[in-house]
């Protein structure tokens, strides 16, 4: 063991010249005192008494977890409901429910690849999706972010019968939005599935029914939707959207979804009850904007389309500086640094949230801004 522990000890000293250095802190977390502009509650919903009630009532009656996969003993009626419920929230005919976001997006991608099926994905994608890629057995090209052109290309002169393009609706560092309505279109063009990632986008987009939704695309027959129940539905766990034909694939061929136990029923309870609400009551994703706004505005950088508002840091160093300064201040928000971001740029992520007063949101962006881009001594 001791080759292995000498490596680890290197790892974490290169870590810490790096200024990468990652840890859990549950002074941060958002029941705390802090103003919370950095977990991905986009709604407020993680602690609405509405979605608290439903977990408790599911946990009365199926207990606290699902005991076993979803083709053994592991479904319950929550189950069914959370499924049926983000279906018509989305629009989408079919959805299967998975354990996390991060379980979806893999069960999806190595359910679908194979060797004579090239998966092309956008190079700022998720790490559940690059993951996912890399265990489907496809050959895999990287499109350079957003480039529409490079993507025809990759789908006109593919050599395999099938083809697979992943994107995001909404990316989740840098907030910009994908083309979809292009983007869909050329994949129709050239006979390929897309796939779309809409964990930033179900809540936020449109009027919160989700980017695929408001791009016209729900239920379009070559179009997947993955999504979590962790951001704006306030819950936890993740789903894949499509044709029923699809979902029965799923059942069948993802070990995600097979070998995993299933999602907790309290989880699935809680995120069916949030679907609702956010059918019911749009002004919940009109307030979440107006905060995004006001952040955007106060830190003097573009507005993003989704929740998340970045601040670029000189270097890492300095964004987990203006971080700590900022925890001081009551104020947490999401420090990323590589590799979690696709260029390179360290940065501050504020995610705008609803129920949050705009003018402490728009204080907190201005402090931001200036520890940012303020330079820790050498």
């Amino acid at each position: 063991m001791g080759g292995m522990q000498d490596w680890i000890m290197a790892m974490s000293a290169a870590r810490a010249r790096r200024g990468i250095v990652r840890a859990t802190d549950q002074r941060r977390h958002p029941r705390s005192a802090m103003l919370d502009l950095a977990s991905n509650d986009y709604l407020g919903l993680g602690h609405d008494p509405r979605l608290r009630a439903a977990a408790v009532r599911a946990i009365e009656q199926y207990g606290v977890g699902a005991g076993a996969s979803r083709v053994v003993t592991g479904t319950t009626a929550a189950h069914v409901e959370v499924e049926t419920e983000l279906a018509r929230l989305t629009g989408q005919p079919s959805c299967l429910a998975f354990s996390s976001g991060y379980t979806a997006n893999i069960g999806v991608l190595t359910a679908l690849g194979d060797p004579d099926t090239l998966l092309i994905s956008d190079a700022h994608m998720h790490a559940s999706l690059i993951d996912g890629a890399r265990l489907s057995r496809s050959p895999v090209a990287i499109c350079p972010h957003g480039d529409l052109d490079a993507l025809e290309r990759l789908l006109r002169d593919r050599t395999q019968p099938r083809a697979i393009v992943v994107v995001e609706s909404i990316y989740s560092v840098l907030g910009d939005a994908c083309d979809l309505p292009r983007t869909a279109a050329l994949c129709a063009r050239y006979d390929a599935l897309l796939v779309v990632d809409e964990a930033h986008g179900i809540g936020v987009a449109g009027d919160g029914r989700g980017a695929v939704h408001a791009a016209g695309l729900a239920g379009a027959e070559h179009v997947v939707v993955t999504a979590t129940l962790s951001k704006a539905l306030g819950a936890q766990g993740g789903a894949v959207l499509g044709s029923p034909a699809l979902r029965e694939h799923l059942v069948n061929a993802a070990r995600t979804f097979i070998f995993d136990t299933g999602l907790a029923p309290a989880a699935a309870a809680a995120a069916a009850t949030a679907c609702r609400i956010i059918a019911a009551e749009p002004e919940l994703v009109a307030d979440l904007h107006l905060v995004a706004a006001r952040i955007a505005g106060a830190a003097e950088v573009p507005l993003a389309p989704g929740a998340v508002q970045s601040i670029p840091a000189a270097s890492a160093a300095d964004a987990v500086a203006a971080t700590d300064r900022l925890q001081g201040d009551g104020i947490a928000v999401g420090c990323f640094r590589p590799p979690s971001v696709p260029d390179g740029i360290s940065r501050l992520r504020l995610v705008a949230r609803a129920g949050v007063d705009p003018d402490r949101a728009a204080h907190a962006a201005r402090l931001a801004a200036r520890w940012a881009r303020t330079e820790v001594p050498a």
